[in-house]
């Protein structure tokens, strides 16, 4: 093998973390090849109802930053300060995310955000782009991808291949596929047992939006949810999480029914009615061809994925989605990826110093173990909090003793600010690992469990009581 061919990588999959690593890699001086399932998405619609609105925090942000992205990626945003509660027959009631100015999360659009991407790339003239390419078969004994295109099928010779290609990642299947017999071998695939359908809140007549832009509202209902999020075109993304599958025999969707419904009980005009009217009665005027979205629209579904190992040989690796999907109720599937991207920048070195006879001593096999080694366990840490967000956001929203706790917690980060951070915000203001944030916010329930068991609300909050427990637990 030449040093010529060390300096090409090829990417299957050209989303969000496909697009960005193409990127990333294109300014370290690689040639790269990204092939890509889809119609590029510049200049075909494909978000066929399926694409959950994202947020953008810090983590994300980051090495947009590095790569001098932010100055244009700005005019895509929407700040969110914090969650518009809208509990049933209650004033909406802002839950801030954090207590600084600067503590706000953005949302921005999926397809934008990755049409800018591709752009970006492209504009390098080291990285091309082939759309419409579906990936069907990974050959590690003659480093050969094929790929279908129009009908037709094609072969692809591969140096080194990184999988960027989502949850149902070919890349991940065929890792896998050879690593069976290791002892780390993992391959875990969680479905939540809730789906997600979307419908939307159009712009007034005077283009603004309808309720407040600068959230993310939820609808909390205990068992399910809604929530919205803004977009620039005065329009908020609305997005219902509801059990898959759940009672055997159709029911109405009143009184204590309600705890049960899913979404293969809502077939038809009138059971969506009923349980709009039902559920979510001050945002059924809101939302924009109710019955026609909620009928033709599909139901996504939503998994976690934790897998071992990540790559093979000095073959392959995967990252993103393709290596550990999960849930989107911490707003980190995307950040998440964006990490894995940040770290290969951080790791990988330029291509000139491959190609000036150096690559004898760059040991690939090695990098995508330590690439794994690095992002598996926050990656692991991140999908397990997820999960967690979710039953925080559809139910203990609405809790008093949640809301105390929370409360509780700000105070705390105001007096102690240096021994103290809420996890919440350690995930999505910093850059710490989310495995760290996951340990120390395990470590902060149980202080501020029993913190609150002899106190009914936060103005009877001791510093003196904060400071023995923060020495306690060992903060």
């Amino acid at each position: 093998m030449n040093n010529t061919h060390l300096t090409k990588i090829t990417l299957a999959g050209g989303g969000l973390v496909g697009s960005l690593l193409a990127l990333v890699l294109a300014k370290k001086g690689y040639q790269v090849d990204v092939f890509e399932s889809r119609p590029d998405l510049r200049k075909v619609d494909i978000s066929a109802g399926k694409s959950i609105n994202l947020a953008l925090a810090n983590r994300g942000i980051k090495p947009l930053n590095d790569l001098g992205l932010m100055s244009d990626i700005k005019k895509m945003l929407i700040p969110m300060c914090g969650r518009m509660v809208h509990i049933d027959g209650q004033t909406a009631n802002l839950q801030p995310y954090g207590q600084q100015k600067h503590e706000v999360i953005y949302s921005i659009s999926r397809g934008e955000l990755n049409g800018y991407l591709i752009t970006q790339a492209e504009l390098t003239g080291k990285v091309n782009f082939y759309f419409e390419h579906k990936l069907t078969d990974v050959n590690f004994d003659h480093n050969q991808l094929t790929l279908i295109h129009k009908g037709e099928e094609l072969t692809h010779h591969f140096d080194h291949l990184i999988g960027t290609d989502g949850a149902n990642s070919q890349v991940r299947k065929a890792i896998l596929a050879q690593s069976e017999a290791l002892a780390n071998y993992q391959h875990d695939e969680q479905l939540l047992n809730h789906s997600y359908k979307e419908l939307v809140i159009k712009a007034n007549a005077n283009g603004k939006h309808k309720i407040d832009k600068n959230a993310l509202h939820i609808w909390p209902r205990g068992n399910f949810m809604i929530i919205a999020l803004p977009n620039l075109d005065g329009s908020f993304t609305v997005t219902l999480f509801l059990p898959a599958n759940g009672l055997a025999t159709q029911k109405e969707t009143k009184g204590s029914d309600n705890k049960n419904i899913s979404f293969s009980q809502l077939l038809n005009t009138d059971q969506i009615n009923a349980f709009f009217d039902e559920n979510f009665n001050d945002l059924k005027p809101l939302i924009d061809n109710l019955e026609d979205d909620f009928l033709t629209n599909p139901i996504g579904r939503l998994a976690t994925i934790k897998c071992a190992p990540w790559s093979y040989q000095d073959k392959a690796l995967i990252l993103g989605d393709a290596a550990h999907a999960v849930v989107p109720f911490h707003g980190q599937g995307m950040n998440c990826g964006f990490e894995d991207c940040d770290l290969i920048n951080q790791l990988l070195p330029d291509a000139d110093n491959l190609a000036d006879n150096l690559s004898k001593n760059f040991d690939w096999q090695q990098f995508f173990q330590t690439v794994e080694t690095e992002r598996k366990v926050n990656s692991d840490a991140i999908a397990d909090m997820a999960i967690e967000n979710y039953i925080e956001m559809r139910n203990s929203v609405m809790q008093a003793d949640y809301l105390l706790k929370k409360q509780c917690a700000f105070k705390i980060q105001q007096w102690f600010p240096r021994r103290f951070t809420p996890r919440y915000a350690m995930v999505m203001f910093e850059h710490r690992p989310y495995r760290e944030a996951f340990e120390l916010g395990e470590i902060h329930q149980q202080m501020l469990n029993e913190l609150c068991e002899n106190i009914d609300n936060v103005e009877q909050l001791t510093k003196a009581t904060v400071e023995q427990l923060l020495a306690k637990y060992e903060l």
